[in-house]
């Protein structure tokens, strides 16, 4: 059975790679799809950033095979593998779903942050580039996209206005990653990809310029990065 998850994740991962194929051309939720049209929310991180989905892809899938080939039934690797499963297989449905529907879109990466989380609290300490690594990324940034994605659909209906909105879901954003960071005391890849996200939001709201918004993402990198020298790693 071991050795079937292993199968489970691996096939899951290159599934989750594909998933674009299922909604060709997405680029994120589009204006149109809610009551209150904002063309750049200022809780959203510069185009850019967003090209470190290749990375978490290709890691995934390296991680998973690896797990599949050479650790098919190591005890260490076994616990994080059923919620990671279950975060890549509603990953693979994702984008079709967010061309639909932006609410249920949030929904879904909720869940696939919870999961991923969960993984990454599971993943043992061998083969830290292959089986920590790549999850730590990919829950690093499904906390910034979970985030950035509520903080779209708060101001696209017209709950708050676009510059709440965005700093509440940073300071959301912000709070889940350093207290994940600080229990865990290790995995300084999932710290550095919030960062990552962070940078992206700071470039996205320098022209024009959003203090609010870039000041709370500058204190969340410098808070990070104070917790991360905590880290026993």
């Amino acid at each position: 059975m071991t050795r079937l998850w292993a199968l489970f994740c691996f096939v899951a991962a290159l599934a989750f790679a594909a998933s674009p194929w299922l909604a060709p051309g997405f680029n994120g939720f589009e204006p149109s799809q809610f009551p209150v049209v904002i063309e750049n929310p200022p809780v959203q991180p510069a185009g850019y950033a967003f090209a470190i989905w290749g990375l978490i892809y290709v890691w995934l899938i390296i991680g998973t095979g690896f797990g599949l080939l050479r650790r098919g039934d190591d005890i260490d690797w076994a616990p994080m593998r059923p919620p990671l499963l279950i975060s890549l297989a509603v990953g693979t449905v994702w984008l079709p779903v967010a061309q639909v529907s932006p609410v249920l879109a949030v929904v879904l990466i909720w869940v696939m942050l919870i999961t991923a989380l969960v993984a990454l609290w599971r993943a043992g300490d061998t083969d830290r580039w292959l089986q920590q690594g790549p999850v730590a990324v990919y829950a690093g940034w499904l906390t910034a996209a979970s985030c950035v994605g509520t903080g779209v659909v708060i101001g696209g209906y017209g709950w708050l206005l676009p510059t709440p909105a965005a700093l509440v879901s940073l300071a959301a954003c912000m709070a889940l990653a350093l207290i994940m960071q600080y229990r865990l005391h290790r995995a300084p890849e999932y710290g550095m990809t919030v960062i990552w996200a962070l940078v992206g939001v700071v470039v996205s709201n320098w022209q024009p310029f959003n203090a609010a918004v870039t000041g709370l993402a500058l204190l969340g990198m410098i808070a990070i990065l104070g917790v991360r020298g905590t880290d026993t790693e």
